[in-house]
């Protein structure tokens, strides 16, 4: 159990977050269950020239670095009856990144239309770790009142909002800041960001 964690990928742009996140997870050799829905399938195609007509074991291993050996574990979102679907299957967490508006809401509401869907309703039920990566904007009060909600059902809201102290260099300095703070939720060590240690306050005499 502690070193198995299940990810989902679905249709919201910012599939770069899955990735990198699985990739990290790899690399420390953890397994990695992903489920990637159809709308992602579009969105890693669109957004990272994955090829949307291969097979998606295959596109997964292809387009995630450091798959070890009997590492990644790749589902279909229509797989309802894979071992994720069940509380029996014991994991050490479940990230969503990045996460529709469309799952969030379905996740918040327990229809457990999916095999994503079921997976958090089964991490939730279970109380283990469950992260969701938001990736949209502007956010409506529906939008809102569903990570409310989650939020109230102890999930972690990670939205994809980096931060700039680290003086971030590149698009992947943005990606890994963000992966980073996932990784901190889950208590696994990482250097993808240099940490905050504190600013000057010359010049600043009042906050008010």
């Amino acid at each position: 159990m502690d070193n198995r964690f299940i990810l989902g990928i679905t249709g919201a742009s910012g599939v770069i977050y899955g990735v990198r996140l699985a990739e990290e997870l790899l690399a420390r050799e953890f397994e990695v269950h992903l489920i990637v829905s159809n709308p992602a399938r579009v969105v890693l195609a669109e957004e990272l020239g994955w090829d949307i007509e291969q097979e998606v074991v295959a596109a997964c291993r292809q387009g995630i670095r450091g798959c070890f050996e009997n590492g990644l574990f790749v589902y279909e979102n229509h797989e309802i009856w894979a071992p994720p679907a069940s509380g029996s299957f014991r994991v050490r967490g479940m990230i969503i990144a990045p996460c529709s508006m469309s799952t969030l809401a379905g996740i918040a509401n327990g229809l457990s239309a999916n095999l994503v869907q079921r997976a958090a309703d089964v991490v939730l039920k279970e109380r283990r770790p469950l992260i969701m990566v938001p990736r949209e904007t502007p956010l409506s009060a529906i939008h809102l009142k569903n990570m409310l909600e989650l939020a109230r059902l102890g999930a972690s809201i990670v939205p994809a909002m980096p931060g700039f102290y680290h003086k971030p260099q590149s698009i992947q300095d943005l990606v890994d800041f963000v992966v980073g703070k996932v990784l901190d939720l889950l208590e696994i060590d990482h250097d993808l960001f240099r940490r905050y240690e504190g600013g000057s306050s010359s010049g600043i005499k009042n906050y008010e």
